[in-house]
């Protein structure tokens, strides 16, 4: 059981990191081959926090698929679905459909048996 709170706090991560480059791209000019572009990008501190989060989500992965089976780890990414519907929801306010919450619900219940 201790796999599943390691599982959650990942997901976390790689959802915050997605939120961040969401934002970060947000507030950009659209997406260019051009010096401006890249040098707002890499002085925007939204996708830095981005890159960390990211880089800190990678480093909890190699601990887990290190310490734990890999057919149990690695479908618990799935819950990063989860995470991501709720950030969609609060973040940036999207409605989410009734299908929708049916879909994460089988996903949280496909983590729960592959996790028991």
């Amino acid at each position: 059981m201790q796999l599943i709170p390691l599982a959650i706090i990942q997901s976390l991560l790689l959802v915050g990191g997605q939120v961040f480059l969401k934002l970060a791209l947000a507030k950009m000019q659209p997406f260019g081959w051009n010096w401006h572009f890249w040098s707002d990008l890499l002085t925007n501190w939204q996708f830095a926090l981005c890159g960390l989060l990211y880089a800190a989500g990678t480093i909890l992965w190699f601990y887990i698929i290190k310490h734990f089976p890999f057919s149990m780890a690695y479908p618990l990414i799935s819950l990063s679905y989860v995470f991501g519907m709720i950030a969609a929801m609060v973040v940036f306010h999207e409605e989410v459909s009734l299908t929708r919450w049916l879909g994460v619900l089988l996903i949280m219940a496909g983590c729960y048996f592959i996790a028991k």
